[in-house]
């Protein structure tokens, strides 16, 4: 008789949280947080290839680094995403809309792209869709962590999202933008300064306060701190 195996019967999701529970409790517990409450900013560098998870408790306003979680792989170069099939990761600021437990890439997290901005200054008809922070080490314009960390990222955001969270924001960047580093690549990508120069002040206000501002997008695609 055909049984099923334990891993067909117990959904992925399931199986990460067993696997993954005494390394999240621990992680929230170093920086007293509680991760049944807590708030979650995800911020990713593509240069440097590292997707940094942020946490606060709900009650506080400055955020905390828990971890950096490293890109396995980038396809692409720097610069904005602005067409279907450019192999370009986006560069902006969105949220986590969909959870796939089923995904080819073992589990991912889907992020609202193309957004406004996308949509204003992108391609009009094929800007380009389905955006991820997934499993495997494969990307044809989405951030692949391996499995492994995967597991610990999905179960982390869906009990934010289930428990106390309804938007979690993942801001997507070019590199580290301090001056200096603005400076140098701009030299090679002088194609990108005006849309990096929108960009940059929202990295700094982050960077130097820890706090998540609210932000709106006008009518060319800029975005504008609130």
């Amino acid at each position: 008789m055909f049984t099923k195996s334990s891993n067909e019967i117990i959904g992925r999701f399931e199986q990460a949280k067993v696997e993954k529970a005494e390394a999240i409790q621990s992680l929230f517990q170093s920086k007293s947080i509680d991760p049944k409450t807590s708030q979650l900013f995800l911020r990713a560098f593509k240069k440097e290839k590292e997707l940094e998870l942020w946490a606060k408790n709900s009650k506080d306003k400055v955020f905390k680094k828990l971890k950096s979680y490293p890109f396995c792989k980038l396809s692409g170069q720097l610069g904005p995403k602005r067409k279907e099939g450019d192999l370009q990761v986006p560069e902006g600021l969105y949220l986590i809309d969909r959870f796939n437990e089923k995904s080819k890439y073992h589990l991912s997290l889907g992020i609202n792209y193309p957004n406004k901005s996308d949509k204003i200054l992108g391609h009009k008809t094929t800007p380009g869709s389905d955006i991820f922070i997934h499993g495997k080490c494969e990307t044809v314009g989405c951030i692949p962590i391996t499995d492994f960390w995967i597991k610990e990222l999905f179960v982390i955001a869906k009990q934010a999202e289930d428990t106390s969270q309804a938007k979690i924001w993942v801001h997507i960047f070019p590199f580290r933008m301090e001056e200096k580093n603005f400076q140098e690549i701009i030299s090679t990508f002088p194609e990108n300064k005006e849309f990096w120069s929108n960009l940059m002040p929202i990295y700094q206000s982050f960077e130097t306060k820890k706090i998540l501002k609210k932000f709106s997008i006008d009518d060319f695609g800029n975005y504008k701190i609130q």
